[in-house]
C-alpha cells in the first residue's frame, strides 16, 4: 500500500472534520451519528475511523482547532504595549468574528459544546481550556495596567476577564438564535465599559491620600 503524505493526511483530516463540523452544526452532538460524518465526508469508513475513533474524538479535535484559531486572535491583544488598546484590540478582534458568516457553523458547534460539558467530562475539560485562554490574557492585560497606574486596583483582574467573556459567550448565543442586532452599536458599549476601568484624576488623588 503507497504510503500517504503528510499534507494528503491533514487534507483528509481536515475533509473529515469539516463535514463533522456540518453534520454538529445542522443536527448537534446527539443527533449525528458516525455514519452521518461518514457519508458527508466522502470518505469510507475505515478511512474516517483511521483519523478518530468517536464522536467525542471528533468533538475534541473540533475544540482544539477553534482553540488554535483564537490563540492567533488572541495574540492580536498581546501586540500592544498599552493595556487598555490592548483590551480593546481584542473586542474588535471578537467583533469580527462575531460577524464572519463563514464563522456560523463554528458558533453553532461552540454552543453545542457548552451544552456537552454539562454532561461529558472530556468535553468539559477542553471548553474550559479553551476559555481559560483569552481569561488569561485578559488577566494578564489588567493585572499589566494596574501595575503601570493606568486601570483601577480595586476591581479584581479575573473579575473583569470573566465578565467580559461573559459578554461575549452572551453575543454568540444571541447571534446563533438569529437575533437581529447592531453588533457595531453593541461593541462601542464594551469599549466604554472597559474605559471605565482607566484610572482616573479622584483615584489617583486617592491613593496619594492613602
Amino acid at each position: 500500500m503507497p504510503k500517504i503524505s503528510d499534507k494528503k493526511r491533514e487534507d483528509r483530516r481536515q475533509q473529515i472534520l469539516e463535514a463533522a463540523l456540518a453534520c454538529f452544526s445542522a443536527d448537534g452532538f446527539h443527533q449525528t451519528g458516525m455514519a452521518d460524518i461518514v457519508k458527508r465526508s466522502g470518505l469510507s469508513h475505515g478511512a474516517v475511523y483511521l483519523y478518530f475513533q468517536s464522536k467525542d474524538d471528533l468533538i475534541e479535535a473540533l475544540a482544539d482547532d477553534r482553540h488554535r484559531r483564537e490563540a492567533i486572535l488572541n495574540s492580536v491583544a498581546q501586540g500592544s504595549g498599552d493595556p487598555i488598546e490592548g483590551l480593546h484590540a481584542l473586542v474588535r478582534v471578537y467583533a469580527q468574528w462575531l460577524t464572519d458568516p463563514m464563522g456560523e457553523a463554528r458558533r453553532r458547534v461552540g454552543i453545542h459544546g457548552w451544552a456537552e460539558a454539562l454532561r461529558n467530562r472530556r468535553v468539559r475539560t477542553s471548553v474550559v481550556e479553551g476559555i481559560d485562554l483569552p481569561r488569561a490574557l485578559i488577566v494578564a492585560l489588567v493585572e499589566r495596567g494596574q501595575h503601570d497606574g493606568l486601570i483601577k486596583r480595586d476591581i479584581g483582574a479575573d473579575a473583569i476577564s470573566r465578565v467580559l467573556i461573559a459578554i461575549f459567550q452572551g453575543f454568540v448565543l444571541q447571534k446563533c438564535w438569529g437575533e437581529d442586532f447592531d453588533v457595531a452599536a453593541c461593541m462601542a458599549t464594551v469599549t466604554t465599559v472597559i474605559n471605565g476601568f482607566r484610572t482616573t484624576t479622584a483615584d489617583m488623588k486617592r491613593r496619594t491620600r492613602t
